[in-house]
């Protein structure tokens, strides 16, 4: 009895605090046997017996005009970018960009800046911000022509008073990117297939000159691994920075280098264990080209006889710069009989370099000048067939091989101060170069 008793207070408890969700049990206790049963009733209504309504809304659509009048007030914005060329007219450019609008196309005929900062300019990104009529809206220049870690925009716009125009300057943003590639026929072409700018690959070729002959020694097979900077403009890549780490292996053996700066000097390119890739003499006295001439006997093209070539003959455009190989004093800088325009410079000891054919000689005599400076433009004066660039080394007076003098001129480590910092941007740039060279091996699977 006192069994039943409990179930029958466990019931009216259950149905006191949840009468919401009506469940009870209910028990039946068998009294004497010791044995017991229990059923499970359930109080809520049966479903099928619950009422159905039924709710009508009537919605009424906005009128035609209405709907017609807000398609007519939505617009939108058209966005293309592109580069530009030398033969672009302001009608041509307008037209590659999407844009037709006569107004625009002669604003920029007119304009100065315009004329100064985009028409006739090659090579320079723009975008053209377009309304749905292909109206011009806003049109952004950018380009940089220096070192100077700025890039000038130039920007039309249009406004109620019509279209103007105004050039600012702003800063550049660099980020790192990773590249490889095999050589199969030539350094470039290999850059090319790796979609690698040609002035990375001019910095490789310049970076590893003093170990590497890029005109004579490579090897089918080569691979080179490198991290270089993308400037960028407004979020778009711009052009192509610094190298900041590279690896070259040539005929089986590899070289690696990495930019580093000591705190108060210039910087320059480390092998990764500290020894400085810079030499006393660059290998080349123009950007990496090819050599049309090499110092060995030639059959002379204007004397039309065999003799000795005293020099190097580097193939470049007329208005190429010409940089002295290292530091010195302008000796000479004038005509002399078959060399036409001639730079000669001074350096230590009995050392001494001559830059002929020039188009245009840019130091005097007396100038000191570093190695890298700009000390005249490629031409084609005194005797020369086309232009190019006759260099030459003189040891005492002597003519010798610039190509060999300059891989044997020492280099200068790293100083014991900077150590530890070169030594931990090594250990990441380990690092890197192993990443940019996975770059090629997931492109080939």
């Amino acid at each position: 009895m006192a069994v039943g008793q409990t179930l029958l207070t466990q019931l009216a408890d259950t149905i006191q605090r949840h009468p919401q969700r009506l469940t009870a049990l209910v028990a039946a206790l068998l009294l004497g046997g010791g044995g017991g049963a229990f059923a499970v009733a359930s109080f809520a209504p049966d479903a099928s017996d619950l009422p159905v309504h039924q709710v009508l809304e009537a919605v009424q659509p906005l009128p035609l005009a209405a709907q017609a009048d807000a398609l007519d007030l939505h617009d939108f914005k058209l966005f293309r970018s592109d580069v530009t060329r030398s033969s672009d007219t302001a009608e041509a450019l307008l037209k590659r960009l999407g844009v037709d609008d006569g107004v625009a196309a002669a604003f920029l005929r007119t304009d100065g800046n315009a004329r100064t900062g985009l028409l006739g300019r090659a090579g320079r990104s723009v975008t053209a911000e377009a309304s749905d009529s292909n109206g011009l809206l806003k049109l952004s220049a950018r380009w940089s022509n220096d070192d100077s870690g700025n890039f000038q925009r130039l920007v039309i716009e249009k406004t109620p008073q019509g279209f103007s125009s105004r050039i600012d300057s702003a800063p550049l943003a660099a980020s790192p990117r990773l590249a490889s590639g095999t050589i199969r026929s030539s350094l470039f072409a290999a850059t090319d297939d790796a979609r690698i700018p040609d002035a990375v690959a001019v910095q490789l070729a310049e970076i590893f000159s003093g170990d590497i002959d890029f005109h004579r020694a490579l090897r089918k097979g080569d691979r080179f691994s490198v991290v270089y900077e993308s400037l960028e403009a407004d979020g778009e890549p711009l052009r192509a920075g610094r190298v900041l780490s590279a690896e070259f292996v040539n005929d089986g053996k590899t070289y690696q280098a990495m930019w580093f700066q000591e705190p108060g000097q210039k910087g320059a390119y480390y092998t990764l264990d500290g020894q400085s890739l810079r030499r006393a003499y660059l290998t080349s006295p123009v950007a990496y080209t090819r050599i049309s001439s090499g110092f060995a006997m030639r059959f002379h093209p204007i004397l039309n006889k065999w003799r000795a070539h005293t020099g190097v003959d580097f193939a470049a455009p007329t208005g190429t710069p010409a940089r002295t190989v290292g530091d010195g004093v302008v000796e000479f800088a004038g005509v002399q009989n078959g060399y036409g325009n001639i730079v000669i410079v001074k350096h230590r000891g009995a050392d001494s370099t001559a830059y002929a054919h020039l188009s245009k000689i840019m130091v005097r005599p007396g100038q000191r000048v570093s190695q890298g400076d700009v000390i005249g433009l490629v031409g084609s004066t005194g005797w020369a067939t086309g232009p190019h660039l006759h260099f030459e080394f003189r040891v005492n007076n002597v003519y010798r091989d610039p190509m060999t003098i300059a891989r044997q001129s020492e280099s200068v480590p790293v100083s014991a101060a900077a150590r530890p910092a070169f030594d931990k941007l090594a250990a990441a740039t380990r690092l890197q170069l192993t990443a940019a060279d996975s770059v090629q091996q997931a492109s080939a699977q």
